[in-house]
């Protein structure tokens, strides 16, 4: 799925990182060359499914050796990649099938040596805790922080009002957004936002509450162009810019 790699590359781009690296299937590189000319993207060996080949490892871990934070998950597919690089010693924004492929052992969390922000929807959330998204839903709050404290982890849990939660019982309630953002590649866009944030130096929970608001503010500005039902999420990104600028005028 090279449009949710795109896309997260867009949001890191659109909210201030100096340097954005790709690390996709080689079939894939040249698309995701010509729809963002500024990342740098690094072709890896596949599997007979198309999909990143699990001996990429040491070329994934070289290249984030050199990177102030990985974002894992936005295009990825189901993949073991992440279990083996529980060992890296720097900020990970985990999200989509990043979470989707370790839903069977979410403990692999805790094996993060630094710290880690993860960032489901309420159905991923649900397959983590192995419960209904009836009961994420009942009490979003609740399931926030309790997916922050078992896995220490800051969580980031997307919907209307995107709760963020701390493992020591800190949270943030979203106020931004609207409807026309309940669409494919958010997420996306968010998770770069994110990433982009802890590389300029900001903590992991504060670029959490930064990205989620900006998100839903650039989501905000947008839809006064575009309107509720054509908003898309390369919208959102390109709106990013100006959210800020807002922010930084008040």
């Amino acid at each position: 799925m090279s449009g949710a790699a795109i896309l997260c590359a867009k949001g890191a781009l659109r909210s201030g990182a100096g340097l954005v690296k790709i690390a996709a299937p080689k079939s894939i590189s040249g698309l995701i060359d010509i729809a963002v000319t500024e990342s740098i993207t690094y072709g890896l060996a596949e599997n007979i499914r198309g999909l990143i080949s699990d001996r990429t490892v040491p070329q994934i871990l070289e290249l984030a050796g050199k990177s102030d934070v990985i974002a894992i998950g936005p295009g990825l597919s189901f993949s073991s990649i992440l279990e083996k690089i529980t060992g890296w010693n720097k900020p990970i924004v985990i999200d989509a099938d990043g979470l989707n492929s370790i839903s069977e052992n979410p403990n692999i969390l805790m094996r993060f040596k630094s710290s880690a922000v993860i960032t489901p929807h309420p159905g991923e959330l649900s397959r983590l805790l192995a419960v209904s998204i009836d009961a994420i839903l009942a009490d979003r709050v609740a399931a926030a922080k309790n997916a922050a404290k078992k896995w220490g982890v800051i969580c980031v849990l997307k919907g209307a009002g995107t709760v963020v939660a701390t493992p020591d019982g800190k949270f943030y309630v979203n106020t931004t957004g609207n409807s026309g953002m309940a669409s494919g590649g958010m997420g996306d866009v968010l998770t770069g936002i994110i990433a982009s944030f802890i590389a300029q130096g900001t903590s992991p929970y504060e670029a959490a509450i930064l990205g989620v608001y900006l998100h839903g503010l650039a989501g905000d500005l947008a839809v006064k162009q575009k309107g509720i039902h054509g908003l898309i999420a390369t919208d959102v990104a390109e709106a990013v810019p100006e959210a800020i600028l807002q922010c930084l005028k008040k």
